[in-house]
């Protein structure tokens, strides 16, 4: 009995060590050459949406009317009507300017009006007295008791008087002038609305003196702000797309999920550059851009849009309204148009599907054939999903310690 079991113990042995080389050449191939797991794809579905074309451009938004309200004439300003933010109807009293200045001269203006009224009846009375005078003359010296000379004299003093009459008109018309004139000025010293909106500005505080001999001073500044206009700054590399009468659309940053839809109304024609002191043909190269501004107006009924606001223009080139649509990423150029890969099943390869493509914007592409609605394409490829280790013990994992036994 002894002598069998010692012929047996080799043969145990032996297993022993054939099962352990086994599990850590197991155990090293799952280290050193581990399972490539499937790609991972991702995926979007066709759907049916809309496609646009756009030019993209920033801009500005201005009041479609802004009037600076000045004063016309030198003086104090005495009253301030208005306040910052308040809306004024045409006509309404914004300022009052010291007028004493002005009624002065008006009145100067009147009292030299009748000096010159007063000096004309002087004038026709003396006109009167030498046609008198000139007729009594030509009766003496037709009947021979007078002489020429008398006559020449009664004719010349008649020329005279007439002329100075004449002056003293003439002196009249100008006299009413001036008083029209100071009359005018001393109107000036109301300051008035031009146009219904709203104050945006205020230049002149109360009590400051004004001096428009040069130039008219400010006093405040009126909007019109029912209606904005957008200038928007467009790429000399998309003007050439752009024309008057395009729909267009702006986003602004307190509100970025609304659109304020318009049309072009027109694109000028130079940039602002050709305004500035540096000669534009003094050098034939520049690395500056070149930008040409596109105008347009959007009602602005609740007041959201405001002076010098910063808008997103989008000026729409080409749309498709409710078409197929999938990412532009899942196309792939072909010679002849383009294919997309289509995943109906995750354990199988994708299909290779040839497509027709209308309206592209590089984000979503129109799909006019070859494709329904829902079916998946592959838009990229994620990072392989990487093999987890088995548990020691676990069927074709590592031996748990102590389970492998190499002899007694």
């Amino acid at each position: 009995m002894a002598t069998t079991t010692l012929k047996r113990r080799p043969y145990g042995r032996y297993a022993a060590i054939g099962i352990a080389v086994l599990v850590v050449l197991f155990v090293l191939k799952g280290c050193f050459f581990p399972t490539v797991a499937p790609p991972r794809y991702i995926t979007a579905p066709a759907t049916v949406g809309d496609v646009e074309q756009t030019v993209l451009a920033s801009g500005a938004l201005q009041p479609f009317e802004l009037v600076d309200v000045g004063a016309q004439v030198s003086g104090q300003v005495k009253s301030l009507k208005v306040a910052l933010g308040d809306k004024v109807v045409k006509g309404q009293l914004i300022a009052s300017i010291d007028p004493a200045t002005q009624r002065n001269a008006l009145l100067t203006a009147q009292a030299t009006l009748e000096q010159q009224k007063a000096q004309r009846l002087s004038q026709e009375a003396l006109v009167a007295q030498d046609r008198l005078s000139l007729a009594r003359q030509t009766t003496t010296f037709a009947a021979e008791a007078s002489s020429r000379q008398d006559l020449e004299a009664a004719q010349a003093a008649l020329k005279s008087a007439e002329a100075n009459l004449a002056a003293t008109n003439a002196l009249i018309k100008q006299a009413v002038v001036a008083v029209d004139t100071a009359g005018v000025n001393l109107g000036y010293t109301q300051i008035v609305a031009p146009i219904d909106g709203v104050v945006v500005a205020i230049q002149t505080k109360q009590g400051q003196t004004v001096n428009a001999v040069q130039s008219a001073p400010t006093i405040v500044k009126l909007a019109d702000l029912a209606t904005m206009t957008v200038k928007a700054q467009i790429s000399e590399a998309d003007v050439v797309r752009v024309h008057p009468g395009q729909v267009v659309y702006f986003t602004i940053l307190g509100e970025p999920d609304r659109r304020f839809y318009a049309h072009l109304r027109a694109i000028e024609p130079a940039p602002d550059s050709i305004t500035s002191t540096t000669t534009a043909t003094a050098s034939p190269a520049t690395t500056a851009a070149v930008y040409y501004n596109g105008l347009f107006e959007v009602a602005n009924p609740d007041g959201v849009l405001r002076t010098s606001m910063t808008a997103q223009v989008y000026i729409v080139l080409a749309s498709a309204r409710h078409v197929l649509t999938v990412p532009s990423a899942a196309l792939t150029p072909t010679g002849k148009g383009y294919t997309v890969r289509i995943l109906t099943d995750p354990k199988k390869p994708p299909q290779v599907r040839a497509v027709q493509v209308g309206l592209n914007d590089n984000v979503t592409a129109e799909i006019r054939g070859g494709l329904k609605a829902g079916e998946k394409v592959i838009v990229g490829e994620g990072p392989a999903k990487e093999a987890t280790p088995r548990p020691p013990g676990s069927p074709g994992g590592p031996p748990a310690r102590g389970t492998v036994r190499i002899g007694n």
